[in-house]
């Protein structure tokens, strides 16, 4: 659902695929305080969260200005 959110808004994002790369689980969890659930997003550096909090950030209409920031 969040990749589609940001393919819908044709904003290029990198991808971490744990189940590929699971060496990188604990660099992704420092970087999102301690949160393990998948997925966990990052705009412009800055941890936002999960899916659910990329969908409130666009309900709120606050998504578009921060990727276009």
């Amino acid at each position: 659902m969040a990749k589609r959110l940001l393919n819908s808004k044709s904003v290029s994002f990198a991808e971490v695929n744990l189940a590929k790369q699971p060496g990188k689980r604990s660099e992704m969890m420092q970087r999102a305080g301690g949160r393990h659930t998948v997925p966990q997003i990052f705009i412009g550096g800055k941890h936002i969260g999960g899916c659910d909090e990329l969908m409130a950030l666009e309900r709120a209409g606050k998504l578009d200005p921060m990727l276009a920031a």
